[in-house]
């Protein structure tokens, strides 16, 4: 596993610091060399074990405020929703098996790899794999993802209507993992086709 462009990791594990039942041992054993990171720009996230900062706290996404069983119907509260990536579809450790969650519809794959070969992947074609793309145009279009930021899209890609192109925006990721099992929640009764409207605030 090779750790360039890391552009934010997280601080040490606290003395006392009670680990979230379920994380396997061997994630704390790498959380406890480096307790999280963020890299290739914001195009993966690793969490952290840790209270502050919230954004990077697994235990925030596994038993807190934020907590994705909470949100969505596919994830379990035994699931360690351990990574995301740049528009905020979730990594998923059930059972030893990387899943992934597309944040947007609430569905769950799996990845059919464990957590090895999930760092394998990234370090084999990270682009690819992290499916980067939302993140490279964004920064051609001259935005930059700070640390506890992932990219709002804007209309979402299960729309029809982005196939016509989309508006990118940095958006926290405290609002994102609020915002998102939201609408997947809204959108889950709606017949293929559906139309839908989706109303902007302010």
């Amino acid at each position: 596993m090779e750790l360039s462009q890391v552009t934010f990791a997280g601080p040490p594990i606290g003395d006392g610091y009670s680990v979230p039942h379920g994380v396997p041992p061997n994630l704390v054993a790498l959380l406890r060399q480096i307790n999280g990171f963020v890299q290739f720009r914001g195009g993966l996230h690793l969490r952290g074990l840790c209270s502050e900062p919230n954004w990077h706290s697994l235990e925030a996404v596994m038993d807190g405020e934020l907590a994705l069983y909470r949100g969505y119907r596919a994830i379990k509260e035994t699931d360690v929703p351990f990574a995301q990536d740049c528009v905020a579809d979730q990594f998923i450790l059930r059972d030893g098996i990387v899943h992934k969650l597309y944040s947007e519809t609430g569905d769950l794959q799996s990845l059919d790899l464990k957590l090895p070969g999930f760092f394998a992947a990234i370090d084999a074609d990270p682009v690819a794999f992290l499916e980067m793309h939302p993140l490279l145009q964004f920064e051609r279009e001259g935005g930059s993802l700070k640390p506890g930021e992932v990219i709002h899209v804007y209309p979402p890609f299960c729309t029809k209507e982005s196939g016509n192109g989309v508006s990118l925006r940095a958006m926290p990721v405290e609002e994102a993992l609020v915002y998102l099992p939201a609408f997947a929640r809204q959108i889950s009764a709606l017949r293929d086709g559906e139309e839908f409207q989706i109303k902007v605030g302010p």
